[in-house]
């Protein structure tokens, strides 16, 4: 059996295998890109929202909004983040595959009703004792003055989770059946809500910051009704449905797994809060963060979301060389614009930081410590990205444990760091044991792909990444040597032009490379991208 990444992207199709395969990619090029114009939005309103959080509230009120959103995010990943990608995705998509209507609607509409039943149940019993648990999580930021906003903000939150929740099961829907559109707007919408909330009652209390998260929720499940034309969504439980069955067993190992992220983001909130990090560390690890998970949105989730349902189908239909062909190119797509962005995040970090948050209440010291965090924090970038693509290859060939079984090694290994760092390094403590956990996870799914399904075989990996790998070095280059002569000042001005001409003659230097190198997954990616647009098609 020939490897996909034996395969060079110049060589003619052999066969209808390697068509489809063709097909498939050009297919998910036009998806990542939508996904990717998408994921700009959100990113970009989520730079906007942190901004405007930060200009707004204190650090020590962005810091318990940050130890007391950990609940309803960890909520939504137990009951939908995971099983939108883990099992909908896939389940549905084979569905759809068979043109099987009655089976799918049954099964859709009986997931729907299972899941918002199970987010109003575990959702009224946190209501119920959220005065323990933010005392719990927040633990010195929790104090009698604020108890009761900090109580009412999570229970907004809760609330806000059931929306968040449906919003969820809709875009796996309708990502299963290949429309990405509406789903890719769904965090720029979430985004807006909050902002416009914020701005409205720009002197209220933390309690504000809740209440723009459930404006936020509720407008995602607005933007994608109009895509829901002509389906028959109802309430319905068929327990008996045989893809409930499949979904249930698909899912229960991704339920394991999250359960190990509930216990590390528990002891990550705890420690994180405690007066011994200090009470703004939750506040810069999540502004840090931001511009983290702003990259990883732009690029590997969204690469990773188109390729799921394609890999779905190539395993469904038992094409072994168009999923590792698929995979690959994915994968060192993903690589290839992750790793400028962290040479650019590691000069030009500071530069960022400064024309995103220094205003209000965010001061030149935030802007120091809150660089020297992101600096700490670049090399989970690179292996959270690696990771993503990873775990939907695992997914789609509907091997959903092992995943979260390494998530459970990845939780001890933050466990071990984070406790005997944090009360020497502090804040940087804990975003070592971060980095620690991504690094562990991604270093065993690479392993455990190579060995069970030979994803990396071959010589092309190795190039790919020794190409990249040299761009990078140069790019690193030209843009520390013009960082140097460039002229100091702390001025807005200043900071943008540093940006624009740094950033931009470092990616011109490093895209070049790649173009010139020939790097087959630059060339069929911008290739095939170029071809559709030249289309212009009316959908």
């Amino acid at each position: 059996m020939k490897s996909s990444s034996s395969v060079a992207a110049s060589e003619q199709p052999s066969g209808p295998s390697e068509s489809r395969a063709r097909s498939s990619v050009r297919g998910i090029a036009i998806a990542a890109m939508l996904l990717m114009v998408g994921n700009l939005a959100s990113r970009v309103f989520g730079l906007m929202r942190e901004s405007v959080i930060g200009g707004t509230f204190a650090t020590a009120d962005v810091s318990l909004f940050g130890a007391l959103s950990a609940v309803p995010t960890q909520l939504y990943d137990f009951l939908v983040g995971g099983l939108v990608s883990a099992a909908l995705v896939p389940v549905f998509s084979d569905y759809i595959e068979a043109d099987d209507d009655a089976n799918l609607w049954s099964l859709v509409n009986t997931v729907l009703t299972l899941v918002l039943l199970a987010l109003l149940v575990v959702g009224g019993l946190i209501a119920l004792v959220a005065p323990w648990i933010t005392r719990f999580l927040a633990t010195d930021l929790v104090t009698p003055a604020n108890q009761t906003v900090a109580t009412g903000m999570l229970r907004l939150m809760i609330v806000a989770v059931v929306f968040m929740g449906l919003s969820g099961l809709l875009t796996g829907l309708l990502q299963a059946r290949q429309r990405f559109l509406l789903p890719a707007f769904t965090t720029s919408i979430f985004n807006v809500g909050l902002i416009v909330i914020v701005l409205f009652k720009p002197h209220g209390s933390a309690l504000v910051l809740a209440a723009g998260m459930l404006a936020g929720a509720v407008a995602q499940v607005i933007l994608q009704l109009p895509g829901l034309r002509g389906v028959r969504i109802r309430p319905q439980i068929d327990l008996q449905h045989p893809g409930v069955r499949r979904i249930a067993r698909l899912y229960a190992p991704v339920a394991l797994g999250i359960s190990f992220s509930l216990i590390g983001t528990a002891i990550d909130r705890r420690l994180a809060s405690s007066s011994i990090v200090g009470t703004g560390a939750i506040a810069y690890m999540r502004w840090a963060t931001t511009l983290i998970q702003f990259t990883l949105g732009m690029v590997a989730a969204a690469i990773s979301l188109a390729i799921l349902p394609t890999l779905s189908r190539l395993n469904s239909a038992n094409d072994e060389a168009g999923f590792r062909r698929v995979f690959s190119l994915g994968l060192k797509t993903v690589v290839l614009l992750i790793v400028p962005a962290m040479v650019l995040l590691a000069v030009l970090g500071a530069t960022v930081i400064r024309l995103l948050f220094q205003h209000g209440e965010f001061s030149a010291h935030d802007t120091q410590v809150t660089a020297l965090v992101l600096l700490a924090y670049l090399p989970s970038l690179l292996a959270a990205a690696v990771d993503q693509p990873l775990i939907f290859a695992f997914y789609a060939r509907k091997h959903t444990l092992l995943p979260n079984l390494v998530q459970g090694v990845a939780i001890i290994a933050y466990t071990a760091v984070a406790l005997a760092c944090y009360r020497i390094w502090h804040v940087y403590g804990l975003v070592l044991a971060n980095v620690i956990q991504w690094v562990v996870h991604a270093g065993v799914m690479t392993w455990l792909a190579q060995r069970q399904f030979q994803l990396f075989s071959g010589q092309q990996f190795r190039r790919a990444f020794s190409i990249i790998a040299l761009a990078s070095l140069a790019m690193g280059a030209v843009a520390w040597a013009l960082q140097r002569v460039f002229p100091s000042g702390d001025s807005m001005l200043i900071s943008l032009l540093r940006l624009l001409i740094v950033g931009g003659s470092a990616s011109l230097v490093y895209f070049g490379l790649l173009w010139r190198l020939r790097l087959d997954a630059f060339d069929y990616f911008m290739s095939a991208v170029l071809r559709r647009l030249r289309k212009q098609p009316s959908s």
